[in-house]
């Protein structure tokens, strides 16, 4: 109750004004009460000295200070009171992602934990998490690309079908070119004022019918930022698949480490974005947190004020009050009328 009473605020508070004549009411009230009554003129008073005056009598002016209750109840009604609720109103705009991620089985290589892919699923669903306010999308790419999901902002959603990502739906081989040229494609026609491209793989082109190099150009002209992830560890080797067994499990042996970083580089400068280089999990992750940082939404934050009428409550105080003196003065000091 203490809360509500100083979360209320009167919009036309030159009415509060009227308060000041309840004070001279209450003095023209005191001084005219006995006027008006009916009188008895008697010439001693001995005989009543033995006698005291009801109590009623005394109580009477309850009567006059309930009535002048009621009307400051009604003056502060006519006040209008109202709740002030302070809440912040965020607008802006945010920014359209397009997490562009290569499957091919080179990517079940063990270098990450516990694979590559599953260790870039674990931090792009890190990613997702730290941009609410984004639309995000994600393709995917190894000889052939797919989109998992167009640009959404359920990201809960989206997050679950980064969980179902695997190495088998696709066929074999790495098309950056196809893998970029897709996500630019899911971006050309957003209004964003921003709109960036993640391309992670692990490998060298060596598929597709678009060169990595076409496709920056394409997303250039769209304004599209790329940022490059080379992925692999820096001490030449991973144990890696080099073929698939009937069951649809992989052979496994130590292969090089072959990421073609030049044409990385040479994308993410074409595209006005920048390459980085992932060794392990813990600096794939630190790659994430950069961009994150680098990329960050523009909003604007701007306090309001929502008001809501609070005159019903002092109505019904003035209702019961005006209530209560009728009662009074018809009933216990009825006689005294």
């Amino acid at each position: 109750m203490i809360d509500w009473w100083e979360s209320i605020i009167f919009a036309d508070k030159w009415a509060l004004w009227l308060l000041l004549a309840i004070p001279v009411l209450a003095v023209v009230i005191f001084l005219t009460a006995g006027k008006g009554r009916p009188v008895l003129r008697i010439s001693s008073f001995r005989f009543l000295s033995a006698s005291k005056a009801p109590k009623r009598v005394k109580w009477r002016p309850v009567l006059y200070i309930i009535r002048l209750l009621c009307l400051v109840v009604l003056i502060m009604a006519f006040a209008r009171p109202q709740s002030a609720m302070q809440y912040t109103k965020t607008k802006g705009e945010g920014i359209d992602i397009m997490l562009t991620i290569d499957v091919s089985p080179s990517m079940e290589a063990s270098d990450f934990f516990p694979t590559r892919l599953e260790a870039a699923k674990s931090q792009a669903q890190r990613f997702i998490d730290a941009r609410p306010d984004d639309r995000i999308g994600v393709v995917i790419f190894s000889g052939e690309t797919f989109t998992m999901c167009p640009l959404t902002s359920d990201h809960e959603a989206l997050k679950n079908l980064v969980t179902n990502i695997n190495d088998n739906d696709l066929e074999m081989g790495t098309a950056i070119g196809m893998g970029l040229a897709k996500a630019v494609e899911r971006l050309q026609a957003s209004t964003a004022k921003s709109k960036v491209v993640i391309l992670l793989t692990d490998g060298e082109n060596n598929a597709g019918f678009i060169s990595p190099e076409d496709a920056a150009r394409l997303a250039h002209t769209y304004n599209i930022k790329v940022y490059t992830i080379g992925l692999g560890a820096t001490d030449g080797q991973a144990l890696a698949p080099v073929s698939m067994n009937p069951d649809g499990s992989y052979v496994q042996q130590y292969q090089d480490v072959d990421i073609d970083e030049a044409t990385l580089m040479n994308i993410a400068k074409i595209t006005g974005g920048k390459y980085f280089r992932a060794s392990d999990t813990k600096s794939l992750e630190s790659i994430y947190d950069e961009i994150n940082t680098m990329e960050k939404s523009a909003f604007d934050k701007k306090d309001t004020e929502q008001r809501q009428e609070e005159y019903f409550p002092f109505v019904v105080v003035a209702v019961i009050l005006l209530g209560l003196e009728f009662i009074l003065r018809y009933t216990l000091f009825d006689s005294l009328t």
